[in-house]
């Protein structure tokens, strides 16, 4: 069964007010943070695929994206790049439908209409699109997940670790964002998520962010809290500290780093909370993080 450009399975499951989350490729997924947390979910939920792109190479770039080859039972399998689907029903709490999508460079516009009529054919009720993004923030400090609930309210006795905010960013973005406003428009509940990672760390799977962003779904969601990987995530930054140790350089940024976070992000009458105006980082924090910016400019794959 086509349902726009996706190609449902035929076995389609009956979903009632379905909770779509949904992870974005290359755009908002540093550390793979938004990838490693859905595929986590889909595990515990003992999600099943449901559908996918019926033809991705009308959306997709394969010089950019790489199919990809491997020997099966002395088979050569090729993989092809593809936005999927999965769904899960958990005996309690919402249903779920669960997106990998790849970041389209063709027909954008039908990639996100097929998305959203993928929404209204299963009754989706909320979207939540999850992310990771470096900032200029430091290792040494709990790391910081922001953006906006919509209608979601946390479980019993659980506080969201969140600060939310409307983004004031503007520039360059990702065609995909349209999802949430036809999403809107539709009476589709919308939130989002984004974890903020160190700029000065560029780790291909960053278990800690991962670790964060788990936190916040599972204030929102029966999850139970091993499902975070916490140990690999802080082995990871506790290794970091051990190259740090050998860097005066890094380690006088992260000291200033510090200080800001402290000052803006780690107390009630910080700036964001008092309505102040927030000061600039330090000119030579500037500079060091427009060297990474540089290095890190050009598709995250």
């Amino acid at each position: 069964m086509r349902i726009g450009a996706f190609e449902i399975n035929e076995s389609v499951p009956e979903l009632h007010q379905p909770h779509a989350i949904a992870m974005v490729r290359p755009w908002v997924d540093v550390g793979s943070v938004g990838t490693l947390t859905l595929r986590r979910l889909e595990r515990h939920f003992d999600a099943k695929e449901i559908g996918k792109l019926a033809r991705p190479g009308h959306f997709f770039d394969f010089t950019r994206y790489r199919p990809t080859t491997r020997f099966v039972d002395g088979t050569r399998v090729v993989t092809v790049p593809n936005s999927t689907i999965s769904y899960a029903q958990p005996e309690d709490g919402p249903e779920f439908l669960f997106f990998h999508l790849l970041e389209p460079h063709a027909m954008g516009e039908d990639y996100t209409e097929s998305v959203v009529e993928v929404f209204k054919f299963f009754g989706v009720s909320r979207y939540c699109r999850l992310g990771a993004m470096y900032d200029a923030v430091p290792h040494t400090r709990p790391l910081l997940v922001t953006g906006a609930l919509g209608g979601a309210t946390p479980l019993e006795g659980k506080t969201v670790p969140i600060r939310e905010r409307q983004s004031r960013y503007q520039g360059p973005t990702t065609i995909l964002n349209l999802i949430a406003d036809n999403a809107s428009e539709l009476g589709i509940d919308t939130m989002n998520l984004m974890a903020h990672l160190p700029q000065y760390v560029q780790l291909e799977e960053d278990f800690h962010g991962t670790s964060r962003m788990l936190d916040v779904l599972a204030s929102l969601y029966s999850i139970p809290d091993e499902l975070a990987p916490r140990r690999r995530g802080e082995r990871q930054y506790r290794e970091l500290d051990s190259a740090v140790d050998r860097n005066d350089e890094l380690k006088g940024l992260i000291s200033q780093l510090e200080t800001y976070y402290d000052s803006h992000y780690d107390t009630e009458n910080s700036a964001e909370s008092t309505g102040a105006t927030s000061t600039p980082l330090p000119p030579e924090i500037e500079r060091f993080l427009q060297g990474l910016d540089q290095q890190l400019d050009g598709p995250q794959t």
